[in-house]
């Protein structure tokens, strides 16, 4: 068993009431699930205070309490250790409790708006065929080599994740693909983990509900990378305008990769089809079965980490041909009658302008392209009318939507996605609240080679409505209906 003094290495330690070496048997952060000779650490969160929890962690048999504000009265037997940072201190409590497993395998963190989830499952998938045991933490879901577990945050708490990265270790995984979120870097989840490489894909809207300002949203994926050790590489997309600030204080080894601008990693768009892309990476040509420009970057920076782990070129380049798309990012399906119907998780104006517009040059122009989209609620909510102007003007037909409306009303919401539409594109648009409804409308709209684009939800297979979630799979959806309607 574990001491407490251990587990609180490299923690700031303000003032400690009582024994540091006790015995400790697992740490929380929810008072809720102590139990006898546990560790609670008080968060706090945006929701709640930990501090406000501490009597009823006492009460359920812990052994110490991590605060930043010593309680007014002490209970005999239970250690108190105060510090500056607990959301910190639980960060490297979790990885001292499980060991540092993060320092035990290869782990490389990809952050950004846009691309997140693609490059780090890709990256799975690609070191899963080259031979060797690969982890993931990702939206989509957690896998300890070929091992799934259910995905509940972009990234997780520290104590999951370490705990994951534990079963990594006891699996021989030996390396670890994890997306890193600026709500993870903000609330230190991240502490404490040994990186071996960082992934910048790119910058826009998003979060703003959160960090308030664009500045503060760059600069917390920022400090993720000025926290990287000199042994590892900082890669980051140098056609980005953001690309070189995430570079400007790191110790990491700096690699850009680029489609515009002069890079380490350089690629060139030869085709691109419904079917995948034809790119010339580095002088050489490459066959990749994903579809879109933004997903030329996706596949370029995952060339690039292959190569910077330890890929020969042509073992890279071989291995990426062979990748299969992701769930949820332009997943599509082609009906009897020749609909095209494409589920994509793009949920910020930017990543819905790229998905757009990588099919509007794919089609021909004499066919529809009809998008169906919403916004969540709960969420920022300055991003919608971007969201409902960009839908409009890059669509022939639009429906806007419920996504996840959560304890908002999806109505309002519609309201204000529409705000943002130009009145030319006024005679473009149709709002139906149902999202099931407004898919199977964009059934019965498209005929024979049109394209129906289901954006916001992706992967997700749930939808959440005041406070409730029921099943629901857009691509499920979406195929069943064109098989009933196309009897």
């Amino acid at each position: 068993m574990i001491l407490l003094k251990d587990i609180v290495y490299k923690v700031t330690l303000e003032s400690v009431t009582g024994n540091p070496g006790v015995p400790v048997n697992a740490i929380h952060f929810d008072s809720r699930k102590v139990g006898l000779n546990d560790v609670f650490v008080a968060i706090r969160g945006t929701q709640s205070d930990g501090h406000d929890y501490i009597k009823k962690a006492e009460a359920q048999g812990a052994i110490a309490i991590i605060c930043e504000q010593m309680p007014k009265e002490f209970v005999n037997g239970i250690t108190y250790v105060q510090t500056s940072d607990t959301a910190q201190a639980l960060a490297l409590m979790a990885s001292n409790f499980y060991e540092n497993p993060s320092e035990n395998l290869k782990l490389v963190g990809i952050t950004g708006t846009n691309g997140k989830t693609t490059i780090a499952s890709l990256l799975h998938q690609l070191f899963t065929k080259a031979g060797f045991k690969a982890g993931l933490l990702s939206t989509v879901k957690i896998l300890v080599g070929d091992e799934e577990f259910p995905a509940t945050h972009t990234t997780p708490d520290s104590l999951t994740i370490n705990k994951y990265l534990a079963k990594m270790n006891e699996a021989g995984v030996e390396y670890c693909f994890m997306e890193v979120s600026s709500h993870g870097i903000h609330q230190k989840r991240t502490e404490g983990l040994h990186f071996e490489g960082g992934i910048f894909t790119n910058l826009s809207h998003d979060h703003l509900d959160y960090h308030e300002t664009f500045v503060e949203y760059r600069d917390v994926k920022k400090s993720f990378f000025d926290k990287l050790p000199k042994t590892a590489f900082a890669l980051t997309n140098g056609d980005d305008r953001n690309g070189q600030v995430m570079l400007q204080n790191t110790q990491a080894k700096k690699y850009t990769y680029a489609l515009k601008s002069f890079a380490d990693y350089r690629a060139q768009i030869l085709e691109n089809q419904l079917t995948g892309l034809l790119l010339k990476v580095n002088d050489q040509e490459v066959w990749v079965k994903l579809i879109g420009s933004f997903n030329a970057y996706n596949a370029l920076a995952i060339y690039a980490a292959a190569e910077l782990l330890g890929l020969t070129q042509l073992e890279a380049l071989q291995y990426l041909s062979e990748l299969t798309s992701v769930s949820g990012r332009f997943q599509y399906l082609i009906s009897s009658k020749k609909i095209t119907a494409i589920v994509d998780y793009a949920h910020t104006p930017d990543a819905l302008k790229n998905v757009l517009e990588t099919i509007n040059d794919i089609r021909t122009k004499n066919e529809e392209l009809i998008t169906v989209v919403g916004c969540g609620g709960d969420r920022d909510r300055t991003k919608r009318p971007k969201m409902g102007k960009i839908a409009a003007a890059l669509s022939t037909k639009v429906i806007f939507t419920s996504d996840n409306p959560r304890s908002e009303d999806p109505e309002l919401i519609i309201e204000e996605i529409e705000k943002g539409v130009e009145p030319l594109d006024y005679k473009k648009t149709l709002s139906v609240t149902s999202r099931k409804q407004a898919i199977k409308t964009a059934c019965q709209m498209a005929s024979e080679n049109d394209i129906i684009l289901i954006a916001g939800k992706g992967h997700e297979t749930y939808q959440e409505v005041k406070g409730e979630r029921t099943d629901f799979d857009d691509f499920k959806i979406v195929k069943e209906l064109l098989i009933e309607l196309n009897k």
